[in-house]
């Protein structure tokens, strides 16, 4: 086994090599490529729906193959090591966060109308709940949908959303009822074109440049209220759980950066020699490196455990947020001391560390920050 650890089995690392074969082949050559250009191709997204990646959880009517959510993992793993942030968080995000509150609250016309074409890789979907004042306190959310005959009329904003630039489809949570606080949450589908919603600037990024991150606007925005995911009101709890699996595949793809990561930096210091001796040498940097896969595998360890129990439907939002916190920040360290064993090599543009440690700073601060972890592991534990 690959990477076992009592979690996967043996169909599971066959997909693995299987991914990991596409990544080396039609992701690693042209990653700084895409990063150079602030984007990688939109055929990316249809070449990953012809392989049966983009619905691997997700039903067989709708096109996926119903696999499951391990085989999810293994796909997040392996993305993690393709070098570039900003391409495993694309296409992550249309088969973990976009399109997961579809399949879970979606009707059956909503599931053929943009998931099925989703799993395809021919639509492209974002979910828009981060706003210019409110990101990870989602009760705060100011865009407002407020029912007019068989309609919502939509006014806000949005900003960070991954795939906002060009997605064919917003998942938007918004408030329709403002005065009732988490409990006037709901989640509405909003089509690219339709009259009153705007797409802003692309951001520019200190990392995960080759993802496209934009800003949305809804002025007085019209949609059918056919569009609504699930019952009004419910929007809190649809956002909450969609979360856990965010947060995971956070997590999952922080291991699969930490093992890019050290392979190249294991490589880098048997490679280069100083005071007449190979760098690995040299105990101060064996010890180092000890210390890093050590934490990288208890990384990996959490990580697992966390996802070993939400898969088998347990209750773990303590352990997700604990695995999601210790993989992202752990990822930072890591790729910190590697870019620091790589000497001025590592602040380079043309080595491949740097990008992993302008990539890695937004583990801590993306799907809820470090900050907003601890406080929902104290709230676990009855605080």
């Amino acid at each position: 086994m690959l990477h076992g650890h009592g979690l996967y089995l043996e169909e599971h690392d066959a997909f693995r090599r299987t991914v990991r074969a596409v990544v080396e082949k039609e992701i690693l050559p042209f990653v700084k490529e895409w990063e150079a250009r602030e984007e990688f191709p939109r055929a990316l997204f249809t070449r990953f729906g012809e392989l049966g990646f983009l619905g691997l959880k997700y039903p067989v009517e709708y096109g996926g193959s119903a696999a499951g959510e391990l085989y999810e993992a293994v796909l997040l793993e392996e993305l993690g090591r393709c070098g570039s942030g900003g391409v495993s968080a694309g296409l992550g995000a249309q088969f973990t966060i976009s399109t997961g509150p579809l399949h879970q609250f979606g009707t059956d016309a909503q599931k053929r109308r943009w998931l099925a074409p989703a799993i395809r890789g021919e639509k492209l979907g974002a979910l828009g709940i981060t706003e210019p004042d409110a990101g990870s306190d989602v009760a705060g959310l100011r865009t407002t949908a407020r029912r007019e005959g068989d309609s919502y009329v939509l006014n806000g904003s949005k900003t960070y959303i991954t795939n906002g630039v060009r997605a064919d489809f917003v998942v938007l949570a918004v408030k329709t009822d403002p005065a009732a606080g988490h409990k006037g949450l709901s989640m509405v589908v909003v089509e690219k074109g339709t009259p009153g919603f705007s797409v802003g600037r692309k951001l520019d990024k200190l990392g995960w440049r080759a993802s496209d991150t934009a800003e949305l606007f809804f002025e007085d925005c019209r949609v059918p209220a056919e569009n609504l995911l699930g019952v009004e009101g419910q929007g809190f709890a649809q956002i909450m759980g969609n979360f856990q699996w965010e947060r995971l595949s956070l997590a999952l793809g922080a291991v699969g950066a930490m093992d890019d990561m050290l392979e190249t930096v294991l490589a880098h210091v048997k490679s280069r020699r100083a005071f007449g001796q190979s760098l690995h040498q040299f105990q101060v940097v064996r010890h180092k490196l000890a210390e890093l896969f050590t934490a990288r595998e208890s990384a990996r360890q959490l990580t697992y455990h966390a996802l070993r129990l939400h898969v088998a439907g347990e209750w773990a939002v303590a352990q997700t947020s604990m695995a999601k916190k210790v993989a992202t920040e752990t990822c930072c360290r890591v790729a910190d001391e590697c870019l620091q064993l790589h000497g001025g090599a590592g602040y380079m543009m043309e080595y491949d560390i740097q990008r992993h440690w302008r990539d890695a700073r937004l583990g801590p601060i993306g799907g809820g920050t470090s900050e907003v972890m601890n406080e929902i592991i104290a709230k676990q534990l009855g605080l």
